[in-house]
């Protein structure tokens, strides 16, 4: 092996080595979270005396809001320098995490605990591509927390919390949306930031990426 294929391997290796670092961070502060908060209440019966259907979008956005300014409220508990909850519509992350000089970038997403395990939409081509290419430093990270939904009470199921990267995912591109879809619980493909870019830009179809 030539002096600079070793040289681009071990920059690939420490790439992937950061990458598997920060998600194993915020992996133990989210699972931290999930200990401070097991379950809640949605409302009580006096607001909904029927309950209400146990349908995953018709709460994603509360559990979403429910973990991050629990992350937020709770920072100095969980070693935190601070989290930043306030974020635009359009933003690719929910919430940023900082711990002494790191940030995290971290979007929450959910699923039923009991429910099969299906391809979900991850996220649009054409955002993520231009966000990774813009801004070298950036680096999503998907945290997907298992539910349990009875009645009115939402319960986090700890073991059920996957953690993952848009850079090691299965690309596959749903040409109806051309959206990245991909299992919640996968296992990854350790690939460089530049090939992740180039399999975006090949597998897109309905986006001119240049």
């Amino acid at each position: 092996m030539t002096k600079s294929k070793r040289k681009k391997k071990t920059s690939i290796q420490q790439e992937i080595a950061l990458l598997n670092g920060e998600m194993a961070e915020i992996r133990d502060v989210l699972r931290a979270v999930i200990g401070i908060i097991p379950s809640f209440d949605i409302t009580d019966q006096k607001v909904l005396p029927y309950g209400l259907k146990a349908h995953t979008r018709s709460i994603c956005w509360i559990v979403e809001q429910v973990i991050t300014q629990q992350t937020k409220f709770n920072a100095k508990k969980l070693g935190l320098t601070g989290v930043d909850i306030d974020m635009p519509d359009t933003c690719l992350h929910d919430c940023v995490i900082h711990k002494e000089d790191r940030r995290y970038f971290v979007n929450v997403k959910i699923h039923n605990a009991d429910g099969k395990d299906n391809k979900n939409d991850i996220s649009a081509v054409e955002k993520l591509y231009m966000q990774y290419n813009t801004n070298p430093d950036y680096r999503l990270i998907y945290a997907c927390f298992g539910i349990r939904f009875n009645n009115l009470t939402i319960s986090f199921v700890k073991d059920a919390l996957d953690v993952f990267c848009p850079q090691f995912l299965p690309v596959y591109v749903n040409p109806r949306n051309d959206k990245i879809q991909a299992y919640y619980h996968h296992q990854p493909e350790h690939r460089s930031r530049a090939k992740f870019l180039r399999l975006l830009r090949q597998k897109s179809r309905s986006i001119v990426l240049k």
